[in-house]
C-alpha cells in the first residue's frame, strides 16, 4: 500500500497532537500511544497498492504547487466502520482540487481504496484509531477545545509494506 498525504504545518501539527495528550491523559484511546517513527498528524488523499509509473513526480508537482495550503479544523466526530476519532477538516475549495487531481494522477492504479475517493472522501486527521461512540461527547470536551487554523506544508507518501515515508514535496512542517 502506498499513500498521499498532507503534513501540518508546526502549529497545526502541536494543536493536534496536544488534543492526542489530552485524550491520553484522560485515559481515552489516543494516537499519542503510537510510538512508531511515522506516527504524525496528517491528511490522507488517496491509498493504492502501488504508484503507476510517473505518478511520483507528478504528485510531487501537485504538492509542490499547492502548499502552502490553509486549513481549518472543524468539529471532532466518531467515523462509522472501524471507529476511529477524528477531527474533520473543513473541505476548502482548494483542498477538493488537489484531491481530485491526485485522484486523476493515480486513476491507473490498482487497489484504490474507495473511502478516499472524490465524492465519498471525509477529510480528517486522525485522534484515534479505535474509539466508542460513547466516548465520543468526553472526546470533544478534552481534545476539541478549539478549531485550530493552520496549514498543510509538505507532502508525503507512506510504504505499508517497509512501514516507511518518503516525501512528495513541500517543505516538511
Amino acid at each position: 500500500m502506498r499513500t498521499v498525504e498532507l503534513l501540518c504545518s508546526p502549529g497545526l501539527d502541536a494543536a493536534v497532537r496536544g488534543a492526542w495528550a489530552r485524550l491520553a491523559a484522560a485515559g481515552l484511546p489516543s494516537l499519542a500511544r503510537n510510538a512508531h517513527p511515522t506516527n504524525r498528524p496528517h491528511l490522507t488523499l488517496a491509498s493504492v497498492d502501488e504508484f503507476p509509473p510517473g505518478a511520483r513526480e507528478r504528485l510531487t508537482a501537485l504538492i509542490d504547487a499547492a502548499v502552502p495550503l490553509p486549513v481549518r479544523l472543524d468539529r471532532i466526530a466518531v467515523l462509522d466502520g472501524s471507529a476511529p476519532l477524528v477531527w474533520l477538516v473543513h473541505p476548502s475549495p482548494a483542498l477538493r482540487a488537489l484531491h481530485a487531481a491526485v485522484w486523476d494522477v493515480l486513476a491507473g492504479a490498482t487497489g484504490q481504496h474507495p473511502w478516499h475517493a472524490p465524492g465519498r472522501w471525509l477529510p480528517h486527521l486522525s485522534l484515534a484509531l479505535r474509539f466508542r461512540d460513547a466516548d465520543r461527547r468526553l472526546a470533544r470536551a478534552v481534545a476539541g477545545v478549539d478549531r485550530p487554523v493552520g496549514a498543510f506544508v509538505a507532502g508525503r507518501s507512506y510504504d505499508g509494506e517497509s512501514r516507511t515515508v518518503s516525501p512528495l514535496g513541500g517543505a516538511e512542517g
